[in-house]
């Protein structure tokens, strides 16, 4: 029995985080983005969890990555694209231009497929990410109905069409860029080795207690600047002499 729950309780908490994702797209076509960004945030935490689980009761298959895969496909992928293509029909139209624009929302699910095929047959990811993570790219998009319901005054620069569009086609070439970026995961306690992760950890919560969900876009800057920093205090140190 122990040995069951073992092995499949991480892949029961990878289906939580798919079932989040499609409550997520429900609650979108109900245009109710406030209960969809919850869902991707929800969905986040069953994403961490599951991949700790894996790691705590060292329970690892082809199954759990592939299934880990799929759930992130629709959670981080489907539904902020969902979430997008609601903000840009809130948005004020463009002359024109308005009814092709909204389609760029769904390079988001193109572009994180992409993100995590490369993932799971990419070596160099087994301890790090090359490209922004797809649980970063919707927990930021996921923000945005959050902020404008708390900052009513910021709608205004959300919800413009021309902003979103290059938004939208940014995130997605972050997605696939060949760009290092830090994981989370802490392999031991040891300050020096671990203080990048720190640092973003003890920033991110104090932009969050003071600022809510509009620290957000904010936290995944400076975690793309410290991964950065990270990076090259690493190829800085590995070179002789």
């Amino acid at each position: 029995m122990k040995k069951r729950v073992k092995k499949h309780l991480p892949n029961a908490i990878t289906c939580c985080n798919l079932f989040s994702g499609c409550i997520g797209i429900v609650f979108t076509f109900q245009e109710n983005l406030i209960y969809a960004a919850y869902a991707i945030f929800l969905a986040a935490i069953f994403d961490f969890f599951d991949g700790f689980a894996s790691r705590v009761l060292q329970s690892y298959s082809g199954i759990g990555k592939d299934l880990d895969s799929l759930a992130d496909m629709v959670s981080f992928g489907v539904l902020p694209s969902a979430i997008m293509y609601e903000l840009f029909l809130q948005a004020p139209p463009v002359h024109n231009f308005s009814p092709y624009l909204n389609f760029i929302a769904f390079l988001i699910p193109v572009f994180s497929a992409l993100r995590l095929a490369k993932f799971n047959v990419d070596a160099r990811q087994a301890e790090s990410f090359i490209g922004l993570p797809t649980p970063a790219n919707a927990i930021l998009i996921a923000s945005f109905p959050l902020i404008m319901e708390q900052h009513s005054n910021l709608s205004t620069y959300i919800l413009n069409s021309y902003g979103l569009s290059i938004f939208t086609v940014v995130m997605c070439g972050l997605l696939v860029a060949e760009l290092p970026l830090m994981s989370l995961k802490f392999k031991n306690r040891d300050f020096q080795e671990n203080i990048y992760r720190y640092l973003l950890l003890l920033f991110s919560a104090i932009l969050i207690l003071f600022f809510k969900f509009a620290a957000v876009p904010v936290v995944i800057l400076f975690y793309i600047g410290l991964s950065i920093i990270q990076f090259k205090k690493l190829t800085h140190d590995q070179i002789p002499g």
